[in-house]
């Protein structure tokens, strides 16, 4: 599949308007993908699951509680404190894939995954290429100037930084400041310290309500132009199989609500996978800009991605600067997570690829803007031939370690 094909993939994508988790246009699209596998040849099916795709309102009651709990704590001490616990702990297990106990609150949708297992299940190992094809709301949280403004503060700090990151730490910092004053210390001290946290909160109620308000975006580069990746990357391997892969493919739904249709995927097949030879590569946002390997990743805290490709993915980066430098890949850490962490987190190697510009995030992320025309073909080139190589070095390793010889 060229780049001309990976675009009309794209394009036809995009024509499902308001794509959104758990909805009809969804379910569409998730048919016609399937529908394309078959006609390339490979068995796939549309795995049902269900998901929250309310989430901004889920975190957006998160903060309101915190909010609340800390005025109230003012009066009555050790009642904003539990309010406060409780809330931390519903939110760093939601956003950990743990379990949901806020969320559960909220209504469900049907949503599903195209699942297409590969042809050598007595492979030594298995690679699955996953992608989302769902699309997201925008909102002011994703204005092009305020998400440069964030990706400059970013780059300068020693600490990866993302917004769920800021909301949860604002609200487990005031733990100490409520037990303070359940401690019976009431000094301005203890006031001044407990106003930043208490008015981040507040600025995420309103960031997340608005996203909720806000309309669906076409979504072209995030993800239309990761399945079209995964697409073609599913044609050329199985044109030239690798000799010691099973390779499978992935496409999920209800990623933008915090990646719940790859969550149920991990959870539904945890017992038929390997830890130890089922490896995740998911491509992700490869529409503009240069390959990003993805080595830590997290909502709250970061988790380290699998050495051993992370390893590989470096190997490439680095034969590839001493030559053209054609992908002018760098590694990445960040605070925010996509469908390489639910499987990482349940002990899986992961890791992700996607395309970023110099200061590490995607223009038009989130907006109307993101458009097929938008969408830059030689970005798609570099991310499916980076790809492509990481699956072959893969390949080679896992001959290595199995006792096969690979050519």
């Amino acid at each position: 599949m060229d780049a001309a094909a990976r675009m009309d993939v794209i394009r036809e994508l995009c024509s499902f308007e308001n794509r959104l988790a758990g909805t009809d246009a969804e379910r569409r699209a998730a048919n016609r993908l399937a529908t394309r596998l078959r006609d390339g040849g490979r068995r796939a099916e549309t795995e049902p699951t269900y998901v929250h795709p309310k989430y901004g309102l889920v975190h957006a009651t998160h903060c309101a509680l915190g909010f609340a709990a800390s005025l109230l704590a003012i009066v009555q001490p050790a009642i904003g404190f539990a309010i406060v616990l409780a809330t931390a702990v519903s939110m760093y297990l939601d956003l950990n894939y743990r379990t949901y106990l806020l969320r559960r609150l909220f209504f469900r949708r049907a949503s599903q995954n195209v699942v297409s297992p590969g042809k050598r299940a007595d492979a030594p190992a298995r690679v699955l290429l996953c992608a989302h094809y769902d699309a997201a709301r925008t909102g002011a949280a994703f204005d092009p100037k305020r998400v440069a403004r964030g990706a400059r503060l970013a780059a300068r700090l020693p600490l990866p930084i993302g917004p769920f990151r800021i909301l949860f730490w604002s609200l487990a910092i005031l733990l100490p400041i409520l037990g303070a004053r359940m401690a019976g210390i009431d000094s301005a001290l203890i006031s001044l310290l407990q106003v930043p946290p208490t008015l981040i909160l507040l600025v995420g109620v309103f960031m997340l309500t608005d996203i909720e308000l806000s309309d669906v975006v076409p979504g072209a580069n995030d993800n239309a132009s990761g399945v079209a990746t995964v697409l073609s990357l599913a044609q050329e391997l199985g044109a030239d199989p690798p000799a010691n892969l099973d390779v499978w493919v992935v496409l999920t739904g209800g990623e933008e609500c915090l990646q719940e249709g790859m969550r149920s995927f991990v959870r539904t097949h945890r017992a038929d996978l390997d830890r130890e030879t089922t490896y995740f590569v998911n491509v992700d946002t490869v529409g503009h800009g240069n390959v990003r390997f993805e080595t830590g990743a997290g909502w709250v805290i970061t988790y380290p991605l699998d050495r051993r490709l992370v390893e590989l993915c470096d190997a490439i980066a680095t034969a590839d600067r001493q030559d053209s430098n054609r992908y002018q890949a760098q590694p990445l850490v960040h605070g925010l997570a996509g469908d390489s962490m639910p499987p990482r987190i349940a002990g899986f190697p992961a890791t992700a690829i996607t395309c970023l510009n110099d200061l590490n995030y995607v223009p038009g992320y989130h907006t109307p803007d993101d458009t097929p025309d938008r969408v830059d073909p030689a970005a798609l080139d570099r991310a499916h031939g980076f790809a492509l190589e990481l699956v072959r070095a893969l390949d080679r390793d896992v001959g290595r370690r199995s006792g096969r010889v690979t050519e």
